[in-house]
C-alpha cells in the first residue's frame, strides 16, 4: 500500500457473509405471501460498482447534496468535535465525502485515527489505500464486521472521544421502528462526549424522489436486477432478467420510496441449489428496498427516542438533505 502498510491494519472479528445466509434469505423471501429480497445483498462486486455509478447520476441528488454540505461546513463540524477525536465510519464506500471531513480534522490536529467498519476486508483495504495515499498523518484500523459487532469492537478498542459517521442516508433503509432500535445500539457503543454525524434525506416532491430511484439511463434498474443475477450465479437460479422490470414508487403518507422487481408475465423460476420452483403471477411484485425520508420533526423524534440530542444540523442549498450532529443524552 505505497509503503504505508504500517499505518493500516484490519481487526478480523470472525464474521464472514456466508452463502447460506444469502440462500436462507432468498428461500424465506420468495416463499413468503408477499415476496421480498433483502437489500443487504445488493452489494456484490458488480452491485457495488453499479451503486457508485448511481451516485454520479444527474437524478441522484443525495450524494451531491451531502458532499456539498461537507465541503461547505467541514471546518465548522471539525471545530465542534473534541480534540484528538477518533473517526469511526459505518460503511465507508469510496470514502470521497469522508475525505473532506478528515482533511478538515487534520488541519486542527497533528494526526488522526480512522476506523471504518465494513463486512468486506478487501473493501477496507481498497479504501485505506486511497486514504493513505492522500493523508500522510492518518492511521487506519479497519474493523471487518457487521455494524453492531463492529461497534462493540470499537468501544473495546477506543477509550478516547470518538465521532461515529453514518453518511449517505443509510438510515432510510430501515423501517422507522428499526431505525430507532439500530440507533439505540449505536448509542450503547458510545460514551459521554462521543458524537454521531448522520446523513438523513428529507421528504420532498414525489417527482424528484421517484426520478432519483428510477433514472433515465436505467442504472438503478440494473442495480436492482443484479439481485437476480446473483441468485443465478450463486444459487443455481434460472431467472430471465428480461422477464422482470424495476419499479420505484413513493408513498407520500409513509414518506418512503419502495423499490420492487415486477414479473412481466406468469412464470415459474427454478433455483436449483435451494430445490425451489418459484411461481410468479403477471405483475407480481418482489419488494427489494425501502428508502425512508424524514421531516425535521421526524429527525427530532428519531434522535429523542434513541437516546440522542441534536447538537447541530446542516443543509445543502436546496434543503434536500441534512447532516445531523448528535450527542448522547
Amino acid at each position: 500500500m505505497s509503503g504505508k502498510i504500517e499505518a493500516f491494519k484490519v481487526i478480523e472479528t470472525g464474521y464472514k457473509e456466508r452463502e447460506e445466509d444469502f440462500g436462507t434469505d432468498v428461500r424465506e423471501g420468495l416463499t413468503a405471501v408477499s415476496k421480498r429480497l433483502s437489500c443487504r445483498f445488493f452489494y456484490d462486486e458488480k452491485g457495488s460498482k453499479l451503486f457508485e455509478a448511481i451516485c454520479d447520476l444527474p437524478e441522484y441528488y443525495l450524494t451531491r447534496a451531502e458532499r456539498e454540505i461537507l465541503v461547505d461546513h467541514a471546518e465548522a463540524i471539525a471545530a465542534l468535535l473534541p480534540k484528538n477525536v477518533t473517526v469511526v465510519e459505518l460503511g465507508s464506500g469510496s470514502g470521497i465525502k469522508t475525505q473532506v471531513l478528515i482533511e478538515a480534522l487534520l488541519s486542527q490536529q497533528m494526526s488522526l485515527l480512522y476506523m471504518p467498519v465494513d463486512i468486506s476486508s478487501s473493501a477496507l483495504e481498497d479504501s485505506a489505500k486511497v486514504f493513505l495515499d492522500r493523508f500522510s498523518n492518518l492511521d487506519i484500523v479497519g474493523v471487518s464486521a457487521e455494524y453492531q459487532r463492529g461497534l462493540m469492537e470499537v468501544r473495546k478498542t477506543i477509550k478516547g472521544p470518538k465521532l461515529i459517521l453514518w453518511l449517505g442516508s443509510s438510515v432510510g433503509n430501515f423501517t422507522r421502528l428499526d431505525a430507532t432500535q439500530f440507533l439505540r445500539d449505536v448509542r450503547a457503543s458510545m460514551r459521554s462526549g462521543d458524537q454521531l454525524l448522520m446523513g438523513v434525506d428529507l421528504r420532498k416532491d414525489r417527482a424528484i424522489l421517484e426520478a432519483a430511484y428510477n433514472d433515465a439511463q436505467g442504472v438503478s434498474a440494473q442495480f436492482n436486477l443484479n439481485l437476480l443475477t446473483r441468485i443465478n450465479r450463486e444459487l443455481g437460479g434460472h431467472f430471465n432478467l428480461d422477464a422482470f422490470q424495476h419499479k420505484a414508487v413513493y408513498d407520500t403518507d409513509r414518506g418512503c420510496v419502495e423499490i420492487y422487481l415486477v414479473s412481466r408475465c406468469k412464470q415459474v423460476v427454478k433455483i436449483d441449489d435451494l430445490g425451489l420452483d418459484v411461481s410468479f403471477e403477471d405483475g407480481e411484485m418482489v419488494f427489494t428496498e425501502p428508502a425512508y425520508k424524514y421531516s425535521l420533526a421526524e429527525i427530532d423524534h428519531l434522535a429523542e427516542d434513541s437516546g440522542f440530542k441534536i447538537l447541530h444540523q446542516w443543509f445543502d442549498g436546496k434543503k434536500q438533505f441534512s447532516l445531523n450532529l448528535m450527542g448522547v443524552k
